[in-house]
């Protein structure tokens, strides 16, 4: 007999399943700002916290999942939309860019396990690429000047992200350790 290793378990499918529900509860709830197309979500939040349960590579799994369920047309997107015009769209660099935070959070967490200040650093760079990543692709569906997409894009959210990071780490850190304490992780 030969013995095949199954690329996931229940455990992590389930997981990662539940995870990715939570960011298409999270995300889609939304503050439209009358100066920008970029509405503040809690899109970030739910894929810091969803990365501190996860790790990289399922929580980057799980953001996938998340991107192509609202690709489909399910209303996960900012403001409860869903669909190809929303990737399409001036906000779609952020949503595609939400990979980036993924893959960078999800490296720091794993490199450097209980290092809380590295995961900090961690967040904060991925998030630097989301805003890049969206940044650049605001700039160029909306024809603006880089620093005039920086504004609209970037500038009025950095508070409200960071609040979102402190929140995401202060629950996400504390939760990773009961639930490998509990061998659900």
């Amino acid at each position: 007999m030969t013995s095949e290793k199954t690329l996931l378990t229940a455990k992590q499918m389930s997981l990662t399943a539940l995870m990715t529900a939570v960011i298409c509860i999270l995300a889609p709830w939304s503050l439209n700002l009358y100066f920008s197309p970029v509405p503040i979500s809690l899109g970030s939040m739910a894929i810091y916290f969803v990365l501190y349960v996860l790790g990289l590579k399922l929580g980057t799994v799980s953001v996938i999942l998340y991107i192509l369920l609202g690709l489909v047309g399910l209303p996960v997107f900012t403001n409860f939309t869903g669909g190809a015009a929303k990737l399409l769209g001036p906000t779609g660099g952020y949503i595609v860019g939400y990979i980036f935070l993924a893959l960078i959070c999800g490296f720091f967490l794993e490199k450097f396990p209980g290092r809380l200040s590295l995961h900090v650093a961690g967040f904060l760079l991925g998030t630097l690429a989301l805003y890049l990543f969206g940044t650049i692709w605001l700039k160029l569906q909306m024809n603006l000047t880089f620093p005039a997409a920086l504004m609209a894009g970037v500038v009025p959210y950095i508070p409200f992200d960071i609040i979102k990071l402190i929140l995401a780490i202060a629950l996400g850190y504390p939760l990773k350790k009961r639930l490998k304490k509990a061998g659900l992780l």
